[in-house]
């Protein structure tokens, strides 16, 4: 029964962490987060982190994981992730995968075999170096963007691992990663994906309820510990929703309405986002109800 992991994913807002509860404590799974932003300690209201009560409902797995000084890429968190879904099956539990990070869940569930060119350590040390640097990570991607739109299409800037090799290979060989002999990588588990989703209009709403909520809780306070911290204001981390459009608030530069305002618009993008990279997802189950996922699930757990 513990074989197939299930992943509960849908824009921001859509109440996912309700469902993933229930599901939790009605089938025994623990939850392995999948959001790219509850990974760093210390970022809890505007990363809408379950609180205290809610994780002690059901294990989780993957939360604060990550100073917030840090850099994390997506193949980080696959690795990790993976190392979390193996021990929970091992203990014959179900993982629930649970976020809507949409290049972590494509990175999941349809790994990139980044082909069979021998690796040249010099040309990766460079890189290397680069990616270091203030700013090094877009500036790679910006080169991969260049070089090979196909592949930066389908990596994100975080995925610097793979944006390195896809720019060693180029450099490597002339012929971009995207037109190199590519190789089947099979998902490391077997999977079903299934999607919150609601009218526009209602997740909208609900968007902008959570926004205000965040900042009645103290979300404002929240990024000023976190600067006072040590946190850098160009860190990765800190290019989350709730928190780039508190910083100008925090110098003073503008005022708290229009922070608000740019962190309902911003997250009303990112759904639309979200959505987007959800609906290039194959297998996956799109449903409004709980109930229809709840089945969806449930009708696999023999099958596992």
């Amino acid at each position: 029964m513990s074989e197939m992991i299930w992943i509960l994913t849908g824009p921001t807002a859509s109440g996912k962490t309700d469902l993933s509860l229930e599901l939790a404590e009605r089938y025994g799974c623990e939850i392995v987060c999948m959001d790219s932003m509850q990974i760093y300690r210390g970022m809890d209201i505007g990363t809408a982190k379950p609180t205290a009560a809610e994780q002690a409902r059901a294990r989780h797995h993957m939360l604060d994981i990550c100073d917030p000084r840090d850099a994390y890429s997506v193949a980080q968190w696959v690795e990790d992730a993976c190392a979390c879904i193996r021990d929970i099956r091992a203990r014959g539990k179900r993982a629930l995968l649970v976020g809507g990070t949409g290049f972590y869940l494509r990175a999941l569930r349809h790994p990139m075999a980044m082909g069979d060119v021998p690796a040249d350590p010099a040309i990766r040390g460079e890189l290397e170096r680069q990616a270091a640097l203030p700013g090094g990570k877009d500036a790679l991607h910006r080169q991969l963007a260049d070089a090979d739109p196909v592949t930066a299409a389908r990596l994100h800037v975080n995925d610097v691992r793979r944006v390195i090799r896809a720019l060693e290979v180029y450099r490597s060989t002339g012929v971009p990663f995207s037109r190199q002999r590519q190789e089947t990588a099979p998902p490391p588990f077997p999977s079903r994906c299934a999607a919150l989703t609601m009218p526009r209009e209602t997740l909208y709403r609900r968007i902008d309820l959570r926004v205000e909520k965040m900042l009645e809780a103290g979300l404002a306070r929240e990024v000023k510990r976190l600067l006072d911290s040590g946190v850098p204001e160009d860190s990765q981390s800190m290019k989350g929703l709730g928190y780039k459009e508190l910083i100008p608030y925090l110098r003073g530069e503008t005022d708290l309405d229009t922070a608000k305002a740019a962190i309902q618009q911003g997250s009303r993008h990112y759904a639309k986002r979200q959505l987007t990279w959800l609906r290039a997802e194959k297998d996956l189950l799109w449903a409004e109800s709980g109930a229809q996922i709840e089945a969806f699930f449930a009708g696999q757990a023999e099958e596992a």
